[in-house]
């Protein structure tokens, strides 16, 4: 019984927990600025930002991997 209890306690402070939304907001409004300034400057911006995104998503595939 005190195991249910504690599991659903558990269960109420993460719904309730909200610190990795604002890590999302930004990374979405980063992502934003990124494709503003490809669309504003392509030859300048655009291959260090396709650089930036490749290494990322590599990154994280090689940390998916890992994981499982």
């Amino acid at each position: 019984m005190t195991l249910l209890l504690n599991t659903l306690r558990a269960l109420g402070r993460l719904r309730r927990d909200r610190s990795g939304q604002d890590l999302i907001e930004y990374a979405l409004l980063a992502g934003f600025v990124a494709v503003a300034a490809a669309a504003l400057f392509p030859q300048e911006i655009a291959p260090a930002i396709r650089t930036i995104f490749t290494k990322v998503g590599t990154n994280l595939t090689a940390a998916a991997t890992q994981g499982s």
